[in-house]
């Protein structure tokens, strides 16, 4: 659906099957979601939904073919909301854009790693430090004479961490990096990263094929970062032998974007290795490039137009064993606004059900709404299984749904891994409202750098952090540890991290002058 009157879907994308085996995975027994290679184009869901305001479709076999026998499908859309041409003729477009400040600090102990990441846009990392600055941080549980020398930086750091890490959405670095001078020994040091989200196109282009980088009329592309290599195992690896992508610590910069593309309107480069060198023979490698499209200086002088929306979305599930309902955001965090579990019509998931399963439209679990936003709200994605509803039965002999309406709201997101610094800040006058926190794992890959396997598997080893927002809400800034001192170990011998979804806002007070 599209939020605001007089806009229509246009559906980009649309595809029905199974391509990795963590999207609507919760609690489905492994032989269901490993076949990662069955899935087709679903160009019904533009036949259907193109030029509509708002459209309902059910992802099922029935409605797209069932392509690979006993494995569990989704759906997955990508569309926009634009308005008709004659309304975009006489509607202007106002907004604002944020570039959202982070900080991440990491202690120095074995094994320890630190996360950067931007739920949306790409990282510019504006300052590190590998040391000790303040005798405060990282100081719990040491001698005094391992924190009191505050004046202790290793040359080098700051270009270390931007090298690993501008122009990526996420990245992570294990304290082991650091550890080949030390600045002042005998002194418990500490990583310290400050760096920005900013809005940025981001491309990849598989090894031998093309990069595309292009702006619109007027403007010219500014490069943030390249990459060439291999940092996961899951980028254009469809149908290549385990053996070319299975070394992930296979990258170095590509200057030569930038070189061949800065002030150019738009430009084509090649991801091969005549053009960025081999580091890594036998692997088989990527381009990945971030950039921004820009007006000249005097342009911008004239006019800055941008536009930030609050997208409202849907989900229904039919309740049938094992079924999964999956809440997605592309950018932003879920805010649940309704969910109800049990039937307020006839229509929905009546399909093939006798008529006495159905007609009972006063039907819904107490309890639905407060269970689906205790698990989701705050979260950029969220899975729920239908078994978690069934604890009760509102309406023996009804047949059930789950239908849950959230929006997609602008929201800063953090990680910090276990035992690193989580910080929360908005701008002068501003005070933070945590929409949600977790702590725990919920997938292999967060905090992942160099874990021994062992300590990553469990990815049903999360709870939600009250103390986030009882610590945090109402200052301008807040420091919080990712430790199992501070939220408990759910999970023994798990390497854990910290999610925090939260936005700046102006007091009541302030709003109402």
């Amino acid at each position: 659906m599209c939020p605001d009157e007089g806009q229509e879907i246009n559906v980009y994308g649309a595809d029905y099957g199974r391509r990795d085996s963590m999207t609507c995975a919760y609690k489905r027994p492994q032989s269901q979601i490993q076949n990662t290679d069955c899935y087709s184009p679903a160009p019904k869901v533009a036949q259907s939904c193109n030029g509509k305001n708002s459209c309902v479709i059910r992802a099922s076999n029935s409605e797209f073919g069932d392509s690979c026998g006993g494995t569990y499908k989704y759906l997955e859309v990508a569309y926009v909301c634009q308005f008709a041409l004659m309304l975009l003729r006489t509607r202007p477009l106002t907004c604002c854009v944020t570039v959202s400040t982070e900080r991440a600090l990491t202690c120095d102990d074995v094994g320890n790693v630190q996360r950067l990441s931007c739920g949306s846009g790409v990282v510019v990392v504006t300052e590190a430090l590998y040391g000790r600055a303040e005798s405060l941080s990282c100081s719990e549980g040491r001698p005094h004479g391992q924190v009191i020398q505050t004046q202790c930086s290793q040359a080098g750091a700051k270009k270390l961490v931007k090298t690993r890490c501008d122009g990526k959405s996420e990245c992570e670095l294990n304290m082991d990096l650091f550890r080949t001078s030390d600045p002042c020994y005998g002194t418990y040091k500490y990583l310290d990263t400050n760096y920005t989200c900013f809005p940025a196109h981001q491309t990849v282009a598989c090894e031998q094929s093309l990069a595309f980088l292009r702006c619109d009329e007027g403007q010219e592309i500014n490069v943030y970062g390249a990459d060439y290599g291999r940092r996961d195992s899951m980028t254009c690896a469809y149908k290549r032998p385990q053996s070319q992508i299975q070394n992930t610590d296979c990258y170095s910069p590509a200057p030569k974007v930038a070189q061949s593309c800065n002030g150019k309107n738009s430009c084509v480069i090649r991801a091969s290795n005549s053009e960025f060198g081999d580091s890594c023979g036998g692997t088989y490698k990527y381009l990945e490039v971030a950039y921004v499209c820009q007006y000249p200086f005097n342009f911008i002088q004239i006019a800055l137009m941008l536009l930030r929306t609050i997208s409202t979305e849907r989900a229904l599930t039919c309740d049938d064993v094992g079924n999964v309902q999956r809440l997605s955001c592309g950018s932003g965090v879920v805010v649940v606004t309704e969910a109800l579990y049990g039937r307020a019509e006839s229509l929905s998931c009546s399909e093939g059900r006798p008529h006495g399963q159905v007609i009972q439209t006063q039907c819904s679990q107490a309890g639905a709404k407060k269970l689906v936003k205790t698990r989701c709200d705050g979260k950029s994605e969220c899975e729920l299984n239908m078994d978690l509803f069934r604890t009760s039965d509102p309406c023996y002999g009804t047949y059930k749904y789950l239908d849950t309406n959230y929006t997609c709201f602008p929201a800063h997101q953090t990680v910090a891994c276990e035992q690193s610094l989580a910080f929360l800040r908005c701008d002068e006058g501003q005070e933070i409202n945590v929409y949600g926190a977790d702590y725990g794992r919920r997938d292999s890959m967060t905090c992942a750098y160099k874990r021994p396997q062992s300590q990553i598997q469990n990815t049903d080893c999360y709870s939600p952090a009250p103390k986030v927002a009882q610590s945090c809400n109402g200052k301008n800034s807040c420091v919080i540890r990712a430790s199992n001192s501070e939220f408990g170990d759910s999970c023994g011998g798990t390497y854990k991290y910290l999610e925090v979804a939260y936005v700046c806002q102006y007091p009541f007070n302030f709003i109402q002058n």
